[in-house]
């Protein structure tokens, strides 16, 4: 049913999930994963962002590395700017069907804090669909 898939991940435990459930949707359609992390850039350049690029690598790394287990062929993909425009985009110029998102799956008060994610901005912004796959809520937030 789907042929290209697009994964972000920020390397968090609540993304896991959606990179999981991305790469076993990709093995049983016999699918290709894009692996998508976004370098959250500001105005000026600092170490922060080196850091982030770091982090990104062993993001990347990891789904390409689980999808080896599963037979799951993964482009890794790295993009600049802020995550859910770029994550549009990018589903935009390389032809993906779907798009797998992680959601923190925030509760309570979290959930006003933290409105607009980036998740809920695909979902909105999208030509494509997009699986949200919701981290363990957690209630403190």
């Amino acid at each position: 049913m789907f042929e290209r898939i697009l994964v972000p991940t920020d390397g968090s435990r609540a993304v896991e999930r959606a990179v999981e459930v991305g790469l076993r949707m990709a093995s049983t359609d016999g699918a290709t994963v894009h692996a998508l992390f976004v370098v959250e850039t500001r105005e000026e350049w600092d170490f922060a962002v080196e850091r982030r690029e770091r982090e990104g690598e062993r993001a990347v790394e990891a789904v390409e590395g689980r999808g080896d287990e599963l037979g799951v062929p993964v482009i890794k993909a790295f993009r600049y700017g802020l995550p859910h425009e770029e994550i549009v985009d990018y589903a935009d110029a390389h032809g993906i069907d779907l798009v797998v998102v992680g959601s923190h799956g925030r509760t309570g008060f979290g959930r006003f804090v933290h409105a607009g994610s980036v998740a809920e901005h695909v979902v909105r912004r999208s030509r494509v669909p997009v699986l949200v796959v919701r981290g363990e809520p957690r209630s403190s937030e």
